[in-house]
């Protein structure tokens, strides 16, 4: 087994390594779901909040500590069920969690936390109406889930300075903002991070891109500055669509072993690594997410599965604190949840990131003054996020100062091209 223990940490002062538009990224991850023909995976003052940490193996739940008093508001917005994708159980999680925290970690400031929920359905129009409907509620902070509007949303949010918190946070506008937005996952590390990191590891200085051949895609990478200043060779392979045999195209990677990072449809992944098996390819393979599928799962060997490394939201399909305390609180608080959806677990991630943010909010409750205590929060472990760390004070990455991360979770493969193991990389302490 690997060991991630090489990081490539964003400098702390200077100029910014320079890295592919997160808008880019956003535009990248929606053409390849059209292509795919499916819109998502399917798959008292706070003191008392409980984590991963403090979740005792006896009851993982945390003890009691009830929330008392007039309720806070906080929005969750979530795509809902359109035709091309269904996130309903991001609202089913939310409600669930909403429970769990107001009975066992004092809900926000001691105060229950009562959920306005929306659902835009993929609308820009409807996005734009859940953005109102929020500040029309007088909600405190809203909590952004799965949806492809996430600009319409967010802009009226934005523009009313209400404090906005999303695991998926992603367009240039919304992660420039230094103002409110708060992401806890960071777009950009799947597509270009996550290579270099691998080949920093392994002790190559090779990466090939084997990519499928449409604009959104092929513009994430037509800037190799990130590689170069890394130190690390890179090449990139662009195939049609429609391949199903790439062996022509991935004969010479095999002759200078690397990193090959493969980026389409889970059609395109399979027969990307059914070809580099073909060819003999016995470097270390990676991929998005969106390669790690059931299809894939039947249609490539185990011992080419077997190692390949995918870029992971949350880590579900495993043993791990995170998975065993979402597990649970589902198991209390929620009906028939299914816990292996990545949905359901970055919205559990989201609303209580939310509230460990805000620990040691009092008095009046307001956008404002969450905002201020999310700002000025130390850095802490991401619940529900497999040891990523979080801090909101704009410095985990200096172009984008609405992330709160720096790196991303990996998942390691086994031979039935499940997840074995997740680790964190590309992981450093965000300054003060």
């Amino acid at each position: 087994m690997w060991h991630l223990g090489v990081f490539l940490p964003r400098p702390t002062g200077g100029r910014p390594r320079q890295r592919p538009a997160a808008g880019l990224v956003a535009v990248l991850a929606a053409a390849l779901l059209v292509a795919a023909g499916c819109g998502g995976d399917g798959q008292n003052s706070g003191d008392n909040r409980p984590s991963a940490e403090a979740s005792s193996a006896a009851d993982p739940l945390g003890p009691k500590a009830p929330a008392q008093g007039e309720p806070v508001r906080i929005g969750i917005i979530s795509e809902g069920k359109n035709s091309f994708t269904d996130t309903t159980i991001e609202l089913t999680v939310a409600k669930a969690t909403a429970a769990w925290l107001n009975e066992r970690g004092s809900g926000i400031g001691g105060r229950p936390i009562e959920l306005v929920t929306c659902e835009p359905q993929g609308d820009p129009g409807l996005g734009t109406d859940c953005g109102n409907r929020m500040i029309e509620e007088d909600v405190a902070a809203v909590v952004i889930g799965h949806t492809a509007v996430v600009e319409s949303v967010w802009l009226p949010l934005s523009e009313a300075n209400i404090p906005v918190m999303s695991y998926t946070s992603s367009g240039e506008a919304v992660l420039r903002d230094s103002e409110s937005t708060f992401g806890l996952t960071d777009p950009i590390f799947p597509v270009t991070d996550l290579p270099i990191q691998l080949a920093k590891d392994k002790g190559v200085d090779r990466v090939t891109a084997v990519v499928i051949d449409v604009p959104a895609a092929l513009n994430v990478f037509a800037d190799d500055t990130p590689y170069r200043e890394a130190g690390i060779e890179f090449e990139l392979v662009r195939v049609p669509p429609a391949t199903a045999d790439m062996t022509a195209q991935l004969r010479q990677v095999a002759a200078d072993p690397g990193v090959v990072f493969v980026v389409g449809t889970d059609s395109f992944c399979i027969a990307a690594f059914n070809g580099l098996r073909a060819v003999g390819f016995d470097g270390q393979i990676a991929a998005i997410s969106l390669c790690a599928s059931d299809a894939t799962r039947k249609a490539v060997p185990g011992d080419t599965l077997d190692g390949i490394v995918i870029a992971a939201q949350v880590p579900v399909g495993t043993d791990n604190p995170s998975t065993r305390l979402y597990e649970a609180v589902m198991r209390a608080y929620g009906a028939d949840v299914d816990t292996a959806s990545d949905d359901g677990m970055s919205m559990f991630a989201s609303l209580a990131a939310l509230q460990a943010a805000v620990k040691g909010v009092g008095g009046n409750i307001t956008p404002s003054a969450i905002i201020s205590t999310i700002k000025a929060m130390p850095e802490i472990e991401l619940p529900g996020g497999g040891g990523i760390t979080f801090r909101c004070n704009g410095k985990a990455d200096p172009e984008h100062p609405a992330l709160c991360v720096r790196g991303g979770l990996v998942a390691t493969l086994d031979a039935k091209g499940n997840p074995a193991e997740y680790q964190v990389l590309g992981s450093s302490p965000i300054e003060d």
